[in-house]
């Protein structure tokens, strides 16, 4: 495992027709210190080529799990991956070795991946939907921080529609609901594609009521949006934060290059319209979001990463923090200017917030890292 060690600065950079942010790669005297940056999967390490699509997952009991897909040929998207994870008992400091979460077909191109855990808190049990290939729905699930997990069952019947094509679930993580009469619905983000409609694209959300004994497809947002995450606010409102497609697949560029929003308030049967964050720019890839647990329940902090960058380069991956449920975003801070592209957060026991990021000198994302980030950092750097 190797280290790279970073000192935040307070220098806030301007760019055009961007925000200015705070780079953690400006080393900076009189910046304040950050906790090292660790290389969790590393290419070419552990008898894989690639290592992509992180998801980081705090468990009940305060074990940190950093899942990805192991490529083990080359780089594509298909062929022969599997699932793994590294384990971290002091809040991403130190990690524990590569271990294969589920794989299929020894060396038989078969796609496993598209992470997507979620913690049951009533119970502790973990449950990890997957897909095969981009068409079946599997889930597996933990009763042992993630040390062992259940053969996969096959859920793809009642979480896909007997028309649609292309499946992803997340990746990232879900959500268990905490209001109202939803409180206890376990939640998948995940996006689709229809037989009728070729590659335009779709979010969607499946659920849980029965802590994971049955699952059950809920509501989808508009078309053209793609991979996304929920957060549940303190009203009870749900916040569906998903990558745009708009220009890629309608060709309509003045609704791209920037997050797409929805809402829904009967716990995801259905969504809002969507509306475009002008603040949240993306070069069109996956991002995380995540609300922070903190003694104020009516707090709405939320934590949002993502590559912040115009055009189709991915690259500045920057965390930013909005105190008002994600109608602004007046901090933001820059933790990798080079490549990078999919991220996933967790907060850590500490009270930090822990991002888990692919990263490198290109777009071939030589590593997926780890950044711990203190939640009063975030504070003090705003965007201008």
């Amino acid at each position: 495992m190797q280290f790279r060690h970073f000192r935040l600065c307070l220098l806030v950079t301007l760019m055009a027709g961007m925000s200015g942010v705070c780079s953690a790669d400006d080393d900076k005297e009189g910046g304040l210190t950050a906790t090292d940056n660790i290389e969790v999967f590393v290419s070419s390490e552990g008898g894989y080529h690639t290592y992509r699509i992180p998801a980081l997952l705090l468990t009940k009991n305060g074990t940190l799990l950093a899942f990805c897909e192991a490529r083990k040929d080359n780089r594509s998207d298909r062929g022969n991956i599997d699932l793994v994870l590294r384990r971290s008992a002091d809040g991403g400091r130190t990690w524990g070795p590569v271990e294969l979460v589920h794989e299929e077909g020894g060396d038989s191109k078969t796609t496993i991946g598209n992470p997507c855990p979620v913690v049951d808190q009533s119970n502790g049990r973990i449950w990890l939907p997957l897909t095969r290939n981009n068409d079946k729905v599997l889930m597996l699930s933990s009763d042992d921080e993630g040390k062992t997990w259940t053969e996969p069952l096959d859920i793809t019947s009642s979480v896909k529609l007997p028309n649609w094509t292309w499946y992803a679930t997340g990746p990232g993580v879900g959500i268990q609901l905490k209001q109202g009469k939803h409180a206890g619905r376990l939640m998948i983000p995940c996006d689709h594609r229809t037989r009728e409609e070729g590659k335009t694209s779709y979010s969607h959300v499946f659920y849980s009521d029965d802590h994971g004994k049955t699952w059950q497809l809920g509501g989808s947002a508009e078309k053209h949006t793609n991979e996304c995450q929920v957060v549940e606010l303190h009203s009870g409102e749900l916040l569906l934060n998903m990558r745009n497609h708009w220009n890629r697949e309608a060709k309509v560029a003045e609704k791209g290059g920037k997050r797409a929003i929805a809402t829904s308030s009967d716990g995801g049967a259905t969504w809002s319209p969507v509306r475009f964050d002008e603040t949240l720019i993306e070069p069109v890839c996956q991002a995380s979001l995540i609300r922070i647990n903190n003694e104020a329940s009516d707090s709405d902090t939320l934590v949002f990463s993502n590559p912040a960058s115009i055009g189709k380069r991915r690259h500045r991956m920057t965390v930013r923090l909005s105190t008002d449920g994600g109608k602004t975003w007046p901090n933001s801070l820059l933790i990798h200017e080079r490549a990078a592209g999919y991220s996933s957060l967790a907060q850590l026991p500490s009270g930090e917030v822990g991002c888990l990021y692919e990263c490198g000198e290109t777009e071939t994302y030589e590593t997926i890292s780890f950044q711990r980030i203190g939640l009063n950092t975030l504070k003090s750097v705003r965007r201008e």
